[in-house]
């Protein structure tokens, strides 16, 4: 998954939830649908044909268009629909899916999330309110998702996009290299403490000339995390509070102890030279060449497995902290309906499919039995004879963006108990007091502008490379000067009126 730092970096996600704008387009669109769709109860005969359109961030496989052809034949059957997939680059998705959006494009469904302009959308009206339409075309989602998920999904008590089924909460620690977990016999199970964590970087910068024991910055990112319910601008509810209340994590001690910590690493030379840039792909390139050693990481089970599947070299997963699961977990990755969807009902009965056909899901996820797979049982799957990673023509596209993730079959080098292991993490994941509170940020968005920019000049205490103590003090100084005192006001402000909503 690609989250964002949610403390330090909560402002660069930036989003407005005002939802004035949503109300005039509630279910805009499904008026012209009643005459031509009811329930699927009735049958795919009594609906007239539709095609759907589902807009997702993905690579354009070889065989793209045999995979739709075959989903399509398969929906004609169950919902007289056929579906149009249109996968958009990575790096051309804001560029084409913004422009998509104010030049009134008619498409029927997006990938959106907390840390994707999922909140500043919703305010926008672009996507539907789906409660009317899953009640009625969509009954069997609110079962397969339960209420703890859609609770996460909502902005302002109203539900704009459905979040896939798959892990609930965010999981804490890095990958390791699993040559030199081996080669030191290092002990990756039930790690208690950072000083347990230190020892192994030790070990790697004593012993291993040319091996960085850390590569990137990002596990600040993942100690705030699991720590902490990131609001905006650094307000933040501790983790296990019972008392909806918002601190300021700069003058919170633990804080400054974990930057002095951090800062200690880097004096003992266990960072890499790019500490501050270096991402997930640069970390895991340098591990396979035998250059680094470890990479925070959010984790969920089987995160070791996947990496080493993506990356083409071994690495092993430790947990620093239990699961956490805060409304941007549960916004993780959703689907919502566009406003200009010509037929909303008949795209809530896709998505219930989505939800509850594993054929269907699993032809989007990994394309045609017997030829971009083969079974090995009921739900392993590997590839077809003389086919690798390298020459597939249907790579999935990213099973964790649509509808049921339990469903997905799983491949013949995974563990076969993933899925139960992930119900497993579901269910002791701990929930944030505030889970499903989002954050408007329209009133005091002038002032956000003006704390991002002085957060800015201090990324580099995310790096351990400036004295904790009076780098925060600048920061703290500059950060009031630019609002801080009335952001926090108006968080307060909100929290209190949600928590009301709530009773």
């Amino acid at each position: 998954m690609k989250k964002s730092f949610k403390i330090v970096f909560a402002l660069m996600i930036g989003s407005a939830f005002t939802l004035s704008a949503c109300s005039s387009d509630t279910n805009k669109g499904e008026s012209s649908s009643t005459s031509t769709t009811t329930s699927t109860d009735s049958g795919s005969k009594a609906l007239a044909p539709y095609k759907i359109t589902l807009v997702y961030p993905a690579s354009a496989p070889k065989d793209l268009a045999l995979v739709q052809a075959e989903m399509s034949k398969y929906l004609t059957e169950k919902i007289n629909a056929t579906i149009e997939l249109k996968p958009i680059e990575w790096g051309s998705w804001d560029d084409k899916t913004n422009l998509m959006k104010i030049s009134n494009e008619t498409y029927d469904l997006m990938f959106t999330a907390s840390w994707y302009y999922y909140p500043r959308d919703a305010a926008k009206g672009q996507y539907l309110e789906l409660d009317d339409l899953m009640s009625k075309y969509g009954k069997d989602i609110p079962g397969v998702l339960g209420p703890d998920f859609i609770k996460g999904s909502r902005i302002g008590g109203k539900l704009f996009a459905l979040p896939t089924n798959k892990e609930f909460g965010q999981g804490f620690g890095f990958l390791l290299n699993k040559k030199l977990v081996d080669k030191y016999n290092f002990d990756t199970k039930g790690i208690k403490s950072m000083d347990e964590l230190e020892a192994m970087f030790k070990k790697i910068k004593d012993s291993e000339p040319g091996v960085t024991p850390i590569i990137s910055s990002k596990f600040s990112n993942i100690w705030n995390a699991a720590n902490y319910d990131s609001i905006v601008a650094g307000l933040a509810i501790p983790r296990g509070s019972k008392e909806l209340k918002v601190v300021d994590t700069l003058e919170d001690p633990n804080v400054l102890n974990f930057y002095k910590r951090i800062n200690q690493w880097n004096k003992n030379g266990w960072f890499d030279k790019d500490v501050l840039t270096s991402d997930s792909d640069q970390a895991m390139n340098m591990i396979k060449a035998g250059k680094g050693f470890a990479v925070a990481q959010s984790l969920k089970p089987g995160k070791d497995k996947e990496m080493s599947l993506t990356s083409g070299t071994e690495v092993v997963q430790i947990e620093t902290a239990a699961p956490f699961t805060t409304t941007g977990d549960a916004q993780g990755a959703m689907l919502g309906i566009s406003r200009t969807s010509k037929d909303p009902a008949r795209v809530m009965m896709f998505l219930n499919l989505l939800y509850t056909d594993a054929k269907l899901l699993n032809m989007l996820d990994w394309g045609i039995e017997n030829k971009h797979y083969v079974k090995k049982s009921d739900q392993i799957i590997d590839y077809p004879a003389g086919m690798t990673a390298d020459t597939e023509t249907y790579p999935n596209p990213g099973g964790w963006m649509f509808g049921n993730q339990f469903n997905s079959y799983l491949f013949a080098n995974e563990d076969p108990n993933k899925w139960k292991m992930f119900k497993e993490f579901n269910d002791r994941s701990e929930r944030s007091i505030a889970l499903g509170f989002s954050f408007n940020q329209e009133p005091v968005k002038s002032e956000l502008a003006s704390i991002t920019n002085v957060e800015n000049e201090f990324k580099s205490l995310y790096t351990g490379a400036v004295d904790p103590e009076k780098t925060m003090a600048k920061w703290k100084e500059k950060r009031a000067a630019a609002g801080f005192d009335r952001v926090k006001a108006e968080v307060e402000k909100q929290l209190k009126e949600w928590a009301a909503s709530q009773k």
